[in-house]
């Protein structure tokens, strides 16, 4: 029966949420991916993406997908519409934030996920052209160009809704600050040397190419180990400063397409063994801040075991080791697009419920 008298206003459900893509690569279309295997947990609806390329081949590279296979669902086009499972996504192919109009969509949040702007002013055009918020999948070039830095299970508590420019960090850093805050804690950390070795990237040819101005990667990404610039340690020290001046950070790229790892080695201030320090790890995987976000193992894995893994950080305890009582080494594996995307969608929904409280 129809009802005949109109809702309370406390009665009337929440306005769903509304995010919108801008990059729609690596990163763009695995929170897309991601947002659909996790349906049912994230309040809010992906309405609009935008991105430079062609309708084409934005359902194309939706559909397939080299490394993590066929998308698992229905992706076809209507008109400037992405059908994702039914659900339609406005599709825009423009290369700068001012040709969309972010307000006539009434979106809540936009996903920078293109990683081309990296200071407040270029962030800033977002905003201008009508954006309320904007979370960026990468690090930005100083802690004064971003409202907040986020890493899930470390500071997310941070976020109040008020902020309009929120980083998600790196994938890098999102994997080593949740152990390194953690075994801080536990044992303290006097110095830090951490080396990523970090699969194939879009800045590297194929082949030997004019394609950076840092010529190592302009070698073909798919014949050697390449040794590359990092900013980990900048980006640790921004969300541990209690560190900053005691990190050290290299990186290689190694010619594989997914999945990447950090080698760290800690010096702590008390002696400790192999077996406390994969208790504490093992113990914040099941229980505490960083169950879902850590995981461990000791079984002797190879790398792509971890492909399509959502985890931020995965501890390979059989690879731990302990010298002299007080240097440790560690091995962190990690899937640097899905475990980062996963995350996207964990800071947005933070981000969103901090702004308008359920």
């Amino acid at each position: 029966m129809a009802r005949l008298f109109p809702l309370d206003e406390a009665e009337m459900p929440e306005p769903a949420l509304r995010v919108a893509l801008n990059g729609y690569g690596r990163i763009g279309r695995c929170v897309m991916r991601a947002y659909h295997e996790r349906a049912a947990d994230i309040p809010f609806q992906i309405v609009a993406l935008n991105d430079p390329a062609d309708l084409a081949s934005i359902e194309y590279l939706t559909r397939f997908d080299s490394t993590h296979g066929r998308f698992p669902g229905e992706v076809r086009l209507e008109g400037q519409q992405l059908l994702i499972n039914q659900q339609p996504v406005q599709v825009f192919c423009e290369s700068t934030p001012e040709a969309v109009d972010w307000a006539a969509l009434e979106v809540d949040l936009v996903l920078e996920c293109s990683g081309c702007y990296t200071s407040r002013a270029e962030a800033q055009r977002f905003l201008n052209a009508g954006a309320p918020r904007l979370l960026l999948s990468q690090p930005m070039n100083s802690e004064a160009d971003v409202d907040a830095t986020v890493v899930m299970g470390v500071n997310q508590q941070r976020l109040t809704g008020r902020e309009r420019l929120v980083s998600n960090a790196s994938c890098t850093t999102n994997c080593s600050v949740p152990l390194l805050k953690l075994l801080h804690e536990r044992l303290g950390l006097e110095y830090l040397s951490i080396t990523t070795i970090h699969s194939a990237m879009n800045d590297q040819p194929v082949i030997d190419a004019y394609h950076h101005v840092e010529l190592r990667r302009t070698r073909s990404a798919f014949q050697s180990i390449i040794p590359v610039s990092t900013g980990l340690a900048r980006g640790i020290e921004r969300l541990l400063p209690e560190l900053s001046g005691r990190i050290q950070a290299k990186a290689l790229r190694v010619p594989t397409v997914n999945v990447s790892c950090l080698d760290i080695s800690l010096h702590v201030q008390r002696d400790t063994n192999v077996a406390e320090i994969n208790r504490i790890l093992s113990e914040a995987s099941q229980y505490g801040p960083l169950k879902g976000l850590v995981d461990y193992t000791e079984l002797p894995h190879a790398s792509c075991d971890f492909n399509h893994d959502p985890h931020s950080a995965i501890v390979d305890g059989s690879l731990t080791q302990v010298s002299g009582s007080r240097l440790v080494t560690l091995l962190a594996w990690f899937d640097n697009e899905w475990g980062f995307a996963n995350r996207m969608l964990d800071v947005a929904d933070y981000y969103l419920k901090a702004a308008r409280p359920l």
